[in-house]
């Protein structure tokens, strides 16, 4: 991926350009020294005035007011220019100026208006930061330095404040109370700063000639290496996929980890100010000689299986089949926005359409009319696929079809989620809660609404990533998260009840990815890759879950890797570089998979006997805990040397009623409430008694023995030889009120027992 430039022949502007900013998708407004106000328009390529400053105004930042805040068409495009005289100017549509307002002493160097429009925040020379209402009058002074501010910038949810300060950069609350986080950045003064609002990062450029990236705590995330010259302007796009960075004579476009896409080199003096168009294709830039630069990001690729698609120009894809060599090339009516590429479909949206190629033909594609042109990102599954705009979420068909719009809670706009926090399988749709990062709602993928009782995944700890498994039934549909200690916990969607508590994985994991065929995963984790079999052991028999782990030690790859894909057999991951490598993973595992989702388990033992891999036994052990099937689980469970389990099984094989041998099983599993409740459904309420008797499940033995009136004096038989066998008192007040009423006599008891066993023969 590269950026496109493109520099007017004419200077439209005389003197140094010092702002630009994106009054809609085809418009770029723009101002300089030389006091003009200027409106581009990119579909004619035409500029004209809009407005002139007066000549003592010198503008030093711009912003537009953001679209959703905006209440219709006529006032819509308001936006305000800071300047040196130490004012703000309010601005309209058509140029007018609806108010100008004395903000500081000394230049107001920049102006930032809150997510929502509500707010304006100035920062000036004077070290002053100040809060402004959208009609200019003011709230509060934030902050009072001894030094100037030369950029400042709103939290993604615009409760806090990020200033520069000197070579320190400073995250201040809103809160009175609340103490600021200050850490120092660079080496030089900090010129710029952003805050995205979508990955929660942080991008910042100075005079020490580095961009560099950080977490919303102030923990480094990448340092560049030093430029020729200083850092006069960094932007995020507003996916937070990319961003831009500005420098004499240089523009540079570079990945969300840091890695650069391309470096343009125009002779246009310092890059003051960057902006980027609100679909994330374009970026305009302030130039000191006057030039307004335009480019857009072209050679986007693509790769799914034998196919490739490049990006090879603002309406034109290239699409090539490696095995083949057979070339398409796709024309568009308009340019495109997003593109995306899995299972076997290619889905492209431009600003007026969508269009759903199928990789078996790319001359008929299906079109229809997406609801909005600012798009932020498209995810694919082997059903259907998710678009997320700045409005809201849409489901569709390949045929073209929209399938279901799921309703965010509390209002929430898709403009507010990435990738990362969003995942979709063939039936379930999984999205984090923005307003409370500690839950995940689950919504049907085929109706848009909540799964269940509605009741979200609920976690102790942020979460920072979200995602589905991708193959089978609902039953095998599991949601796979990593959370802020980069943790990885794992959760079938079915058991989404707010006290369920989510069973632990793995540590330290920094990449996740399912396989698209099997329930396989594969996570990243100190420069090894990790690869789980059979996940769904870790629900069925933890003791064998570290057996069908397979670690691979993956040095090459540098720190901060990250996992992109995982078809097949083959792992896609890109370095801390941006360049891209495979890996090949064993094929048995996948081999697996199939033949027990067939049913063909005497070939899954051959296949485990043939590749004489312990890993692989295992998982045969977890899948027959699944299925039921004790036989192969004997041989698997041998084969591991898991002697103890043999003979349980060898036990469990010995009842003769199917619910209690079923029963059994759950419980080998460790699902003891399962186990009992299949036990009770099947009237098997002695079974039920005796399983919490030999867990000493005091309480809950007699809790079944008292409502179904059978068994009282079994239960408090036992309480009593055990207590005396530990040598202590009853102490529970249930217990003494039972015993003065039950006569504890064993030749009864045991009788009874044998009663119970002799009725379950039958």
């Amino acid at each position: 991926m590269k950026l496109k430039i493109t520099i007017p022949k004419d200077k439209k502007h005389t003197e140094t350009v010092t702002c630009v900013a994106w009054s809609s998708a085809d418009e770029v407004i723009s101002t300089g020294d030389d006091h003009k106000i200027l409106k581009w328009n990119l579909v004619t390529g035409e500029s004209f005035p809009l407005s002139t400053l007066p000549a003592d105004v010198f503008p030093t930042d711009m912003s537009i007011l953001p679209s959703q805040s905006k209440a219709g068409k006529n006032s819509s495009d308001v936006f305000v220019i800071t300047s040196s005289d130490g004012k703000f100017h309010l601005f309209s549509n058509a140029g007018r100026i609806e108010k100008s307002v004395e903000a500081h002493k000394g230049a107001v160097l920049s102006g930032k208006w809150s997510k929502d429009g509500s707010a304006l925040l100035t920062a000036g020379e004077d070290g002053q930061i100040k809060i402004w209402s959208r009609s200019g009058m003011l709230r509060s002074t934030l902050a009072q330095l001894p030094c100037c501010i030369y950029s400042v910038v709103w939290s993604p949810e615009s409760d806090n404040v990020l200033y520069t300060n000197g070579k320190q950069l400073v995250i201040k609350p809103l809160q009175p109370s609340a103490k600021p986080l200050t850490w120092k950045a660079h080496d030089g003064i900090v010129l710029k700063v952003d805050w995205n609002s979508v990955n929660n990062l942080i991008l910042s450029g100075g005079e020490d000639c580095k961009y560099k990236i950080w977490d919303s705590y102030g923990r480094p995330l990448y340092s560049s290496a030093i430029h020729d010259y200083p850092i006069t302007s960094v932007s995020w796009s507003p996916d937070g996929n990319l961003f831009t960075v500005g420098s004499f004579n240089m523009l540079r476009l570079c990945d969300r980890s840091g890695w650069s896409h391309g470096l343009e080199k125009p002779t246009t003096g310092s890059v003051f100010n960057v902006a980027w168009s609100m679909d994330g294709t374009q970026v305009a830039a302030a130039c000191a000689d006057g030039h307004v630069m335009l480019a857009h990001c072209i050679e986007k690729r693509l790769e799914w299986c034998e196919f490739e698609v490049t990006l090879t120009g603002r309406k034109t894809i290239e699409v090539r089949n490696v095995v083949n060599d057979a070339h398409e090339t796709l024309e568009l009516r308009d340019r495109v926005i997003k593109m995306s590429l899995a299972f076997k479909h290619l889905v492209v949206v431009t600003s007026s359409q969508c269009l759903v190629y199928s990789t078996n033909n790319f001359n008929t594609p299906a079109i229809f009319d997406p609801r909005d042109g600012n798009i932020s990102f498209i995810q694919q599954c082997e059903k259907h696929f998710l678009i997320v705009d700045h409005v809201g979420l849409y489901i569709y068909s390949y045929e073209g079809r929209q399938i279901c719009s799921p309703k965010l809670p509390g209002g929430v706009r898709g403009s507010s989620l990435s990738i990362r926090t969003v995942s979709l399988s063939p039936d379930v749709l999984a999205v984090r809660d923005v307003k409370n990062d500690h839950s995940v709602m689950l919504y049907d993928a085929n109706s848009g609404k909540l799964l269940g009782d509605g009741a979200p995944v609920v976690h102790t700890m942020e979460i920072l990533t979200v995602h589905l498994s991708q193959c089978g039934p609902m039953s095998d549909r599991f949601l796979a998260i990593i959370d802020k200690n980069h943790d990885l916990y794992l959760t079938p969607v079915r058991k989404t009840s707010s006290n369920h508590r989510l069973p632990k994985l793995a540590s330290m994991v920094q990449s996740l990815k399912w396989n698209s065929n099997v329930n396989i995963l594969c996570g990243l984790r100190d420069m090894k890759l990790l690869v789980w079999f059979y996940p769904r052991a870790l629900f069925l028999d933890k003791d064998i879950l570290p057996q069908t782990l397979h670690e691979r030690e993956c040095s090459e790859f540098g720190k901060n890797p990250e996992l992109c894909d995982f078809n097949e057999n083959t792992v896609i991951v890109r370095r801390a570089d941006g360049s891209i490598c495979s890996i090949s993973n064993m094929p048995y595992p996948a081999m697996l998979h199939r033949l027990v989702a067939a049913d063909k388990w005497n070939e899954a033992v051959r296949l485990c006997r043939f590749a004489k891999l312990k890993s692989l036994w295992a998982c045969l052990a977890s899948m027959t805990l699944k299925e039921k099937d004790l036989a192969t689980a004997e041989i698997a469970y041998a084969a591991i040397g898991e002697v103890d389990k043999v003979e349980y099984l060898k036990h469990i094989k010995s009842i003769p009623s199917k619910e209690v041998r079923t029963a059994e099983i759950t419980l080998l599993s460790g699902s003891v409430n399962e186990a009992e409740a299949i036990l009770i459904q099947g009237g098997f309420i002695y079974r039920a008694i005796q399983l919490n008797l030999d867990l000493f499940h005091w309480e809950r033995a007699l809790e079944l023995a008292v409502k179904h009136k059978t068994h009282v004096d079994t239960v408090l038989g036992y309480r009593q030889v055990y207590l005396n066998q530990i040598h202590k008192q009853e102490t529970s007040n249930k217990f003494k009120q039972y015993s003065k009423g039950v006569e504890i006599n064993w030749q009864n008891i045991e009788s009874k027992i044998e009663m119970e066993l002799e009725k379950e023969g039958k």
